[in-house]
């Protein structure tokens, strides 16, 4: 296992979606340096839409490498693996003791709106919260053409900031009851000055799949996605209004429980009753046996 210095200080693990590579996630390292032991454990290749996925082709490879991390030689790993896979070596595998905080991020583009799940990003941070782990996903809001790439035209500095202000947040108090993980997106226009708000999920979709190109099936035929939202209409309490209509600081309190708040008795109620499930479902299943029971039927 790694030792990354002294156990006086409380270990953050780091990861990502856009890969080892990434300057967002050297921005979420070096923002931390000074004031934690830093384990940097992230995909070795671009791993954006992943969501929490855990796929069985990932061979698990680990990749090590040595680092300047502030003013130190920092051993780092890369993963032949899945963003949430990496936070499965990284605590599993990798940490001298349990972290205090996993930071997933900080990521090219903005995760609003039902899309998260999607995201590597979140799904990282899903996964640590699993393991027992206070976990923070953060994303910065950037040019849709630029979602998949290294540009060193963005800056992530005011990000940065902003996750380590909520990461200390995180390492010294303890989250409310149901809430599991925070999800941090900040405004490409941003500012340390810039006001945060506690948020919801918005129901609205911000960016939707497109068509592939293609003559034949068979042929390659990706699909893409383009922006399709006007954020003014999402609910004014939500991720999407607050950073892409405000221009805002999102901060979502986020559940590992995805069970519905809908009345239960009353969902109940519904489904049991002589109308949904009596008649309906008995007679399917008396025409199903009948079926079996006599194939020419």
């Amino acid at each position: 296992m790694a030792d990354n210095g002294s156990s006086a200080r409380p270990l953050v693990l780091f990861t990502n979606d856009d890969g080892i590579a990434s300057p967002g996630l050297w921005a979420a390292v070096n923002a931390f340096a000074d004031i934690a032991d830093v384990l940097v454990v992230a995909p070795r290749e671009q791993q954006s839409g992943t969501g929490r996925s855990l796929p069985v082709t990932s061979e698990g490879r680990l990749y090590e490498e040595t680092r300047d991390i502030g003013g130190s030689a920092i051993k780092v790993y890369s993963v032949d693996g899945t963003p949430a896979q990496s936070v499965q070596h990284g605590v599993i595998e990798l940490a001298d003791r349990l972290p205090s905080l996993i930071v997933s991020g900080i990521n090219y583009g903005e995760n609003c709106g039902n899309g998260v799940t999607i995201s590597g990003t979140v799904g990282a941070a899903l996964e640590g919260a699993s393991l027992n782990v206070p976990s923070l996903a953060v994303s910065l809001q950037t040019a849709k053409d630029l979602h998949l790439t290294y540009s060193s035209d963005v800056d992530f500095s005011v990000a940065a900031g902003f996750t380590r202000r909520f990461g200390l947040w995180m390492m010294n108090n303890r989250f409310p009851d149901d809430v599991d993980v925070l999800k941090l997106d900040v405004p490409m226009r941003a500012t340390p000055d810039t006001a945060w708000k506690i948020t919801r999920i918005s129901r609205h979709r911000v960016y939707w799949p497109t068509r592939p190109e293609r003559v034949a099936l068979n042929d390659v035929g990706r699909m893409g996605y383009h922006f399709d939202a006007d954020a003014s209409q999402a609910e004014p309490n939500s991720d999407v209004y607050t950073v892409l209509h405000e221009g805002l600081v999102s901060v979502t309190p986020m559940s590992l429980d995805m069970t519905s708040r809908t009345d239960m008795f009353r969902l109940e109620q519904l489904l049991s009753s002589e109308a949904g499930y009596g008649n309906g479902v008995r007679q399917r299943v008396d025409e199903v046996r009948k079926q079996a029971q006599n194939p020419t039927l």
